[in-house]
C-alpha cells in the first residue's frame, strides 16, 4: 500500500528557511508558512512570510527546518 505524501509543515507554523546559494539572493531566517502550495515533482513548496519584509517568498521544503 502506498502512503499518500503530506506537507511537513503546516499553516502558521515558523520555520528556519536556509536560502539557496543557486537562487536568487535570499535572507535566510525564521519565517512563517503562509500557504501549502502543490510539489514541484521533486519536494513540496510553501509560501512564506518574514516580519520584517513586505512580501512573500515561495520555498520548498527541503529548505525549511523546524525551530
Amino acid at each position: 500500500m502506498e502512503k499518500a505524501l503530506k506537507h511537513k509543515f503546516l499553516v502558521g507554523e515558523t520555520v528556519l528557511f536556509t536560502a539557496s546559494n543557486v537562487a536568487r539572493p535570499a535572507a535566510s531566517g525564521t519565517y512563517e508558512v503562509i500557504r501549502l502550495l502543490p510539489t514541484d515533482g521533486d519536494d513540496f513548496q510553501y509560501r512564506i512570510k518574514n516580519s520584517a519584509e513586505a512580501f512573500e517568498r515561495v520555498a520548498k521544503e527541503s529548505q525549511l527546518a523546524s525551530c
